[in-house]
């Protein structure tokens, strides 16, 4: 992986925060943000995120962090909220947060409280002491993060300068589990989250971004040491069968469905996908579940599958299986959880042709195209973990736990509500 630093586009970015009065390194924030969220490799659609700490006007120690609905791509001054971070800090050696009490918390101390969220894992951020810290979903670190038992092999790829953290649901208790483990290797300069993805961090914007980059180009050469070579995201070369998308529109429109009021298909077709879907046990692959817990949100647990020449019967006849295993996996771990859930829609958002390529569904072209993207990237860390050793990620268990986190759940009472 190349560095995209650039010293002269750099220093417009700090003129650009002096001439609008804010801190010079949250110029630096907003340009390396932009060159991490610019690369595919590093992260998707709205997915990682940064921050720098400084000084308030009045001598207060602040962290600005990126803010719910922003992506690092385009991401300005006001997707950067600041908030004030002794009050998080206090937060490491208080009783434990539930995570909407976490919310509160961060919301309570925005220096403007009509700023977006902070990010849900603001107070990991703020634990790790150094100015500038950076974290993505890299596709080389996929690969290996969904690898089982992967401390030994993080040990020996960068040979201590990267800590292991076990899997934690993101949010107040990860927060915690990370800064315990960085106080056990202070002078790591990254975290390694199984199954999750990469942080690094330095006193500098440049320093962090750049050990991303090193760190990232690690995981590759790993891979490579292996014969596996992640090529980067390709345009789809082969255009779907015309006659199976309309039946698919066909009966995912239908009335009563999450996309009755529209819907919207993009297909794949590229390398990686068809190496992916080719594979004689492409099925219990992708029940296994997704490459990063995030994803859960956008994409479901897994896809649905239909075969090339399927109309709408065979189509019917596998939604209708696609539900049922939706509904049984929700009431087995629904039946578990603290607090009551809610079910969500129990409809795909991927439809893999078997042998050929895949759509993903959304209510517009955008909401599509963003499944699209993220199933274009997840294939090729799938490839290459089972190239590697075999692709593991978490559980069905902590898997319903992200899809259904409390957080999501009251975005969807609200969104009932209104």
């Amino acid at each position: 992986m190349k560095s995209r630093w650039n010293d002269i586009e750099a220093e417009s970015y700090k003129e650009a925060a002096r001439a609008t009065g804010h801190d010079e390194a949250l110029g630096m924030r907003i340009y390396t943000s932009r060159i991490i969220g610019g690369d595919p490799d590093l992260v998707l659609h709205g997915g990682g995120n940064t921050s720098v700490k400084v000084t308030g006007e009045d001598g207060r120690a602040l962290m600005h962090i990126k803010g719910s609905g922003w992506d690092l791509d385009t991401i300005e001054a006001p997707g950067l909220p600041a908030v004030r971070l002794p009050e998080l800090l206090a937060a490491r050696d208080g009783p434990r947060l539930s995570d909407p009490d976490m919310v509160t918390l961060l919301r309570a101390n925005l220096l403007d409280a009509s700023a977006p969220n902070p990010s849900v894992e603001a107070l990991l951020h703020a634990f790790i002491p150094h100015e500038f810290v950076d974290h993505t979903h890299a596709t080389a670190i996929l690969a290996l993060a969904d690898q089982p038992d992967m401390r030994d092999a993080v040990e020996r790829i960068y040979g201590g300068r990267v800590a292991f953290v076990p899997y934690v649901m993101p949010g107040f208790d990860l927060s915690i589990e990370a800064a315990r483990i960085f106080q056990a290797y202070p002078n790591c300069e990254g975290l390694w989250l199984e199954s999750h993805g990469l942080f690094t961090f330095a006193d500098t914007a440049r320093g962090s971004y750049e050990l991303m980059i090193e760190f990232v180009t690690l995981a590759e050469e790993e891979l490579a040491s292996k014969g596996i070579k992640l090529t980067g995201p390709q345009q789809s070369d082969r255009g779907s069968d015309s006659v199976l998308q309309t039946h698919l529109i066909a009966v995912l429109s239908g009335e009563g469905t999450p996309f009755a009021s529209g819907v919207s298909l993009d297909y794949r077709s590229t390398e990686a996908i068809r190496q992916h879907v080719r594979k004689s046990n492409v099925e219990e692959i992708a029940l296994r579940g997704t490459v990063t817990p995030d994803h859960v949100i956008r994409i479901k647990p897994w896809p649905m599958f239909i075969d090339a020449g399927a109309r709408d019967l065979e189509i019917e006849q596998a939604l209708e299986s696609y539900k049922e295993r939706y509904r049984a996996y929700f009431n087995r771990h629904a039946a578990h959880s603290a607090e009551p859930k809610t079910m969500l829609d129990p409809y795909p958002r991927v439809v893999v042709v078997r042998g050929e390529g895949m759509f993903n569904i959304g209510t517009n072209v955008k909401a599509a195209k963003i499944g699209g993207d993220l199933c274009e990237q997840a294939t090729r860390a799938i490839n290459a973990a089972e190239s590697y050793g075999r692709f593991t990620p978490i559980g069905e268990a902590d898997l319903f736990a992200m899809e259904y986190w409390v957080l999501e759940q009251a975005k969807l009472k609200v969104t009932q509500a209104n």
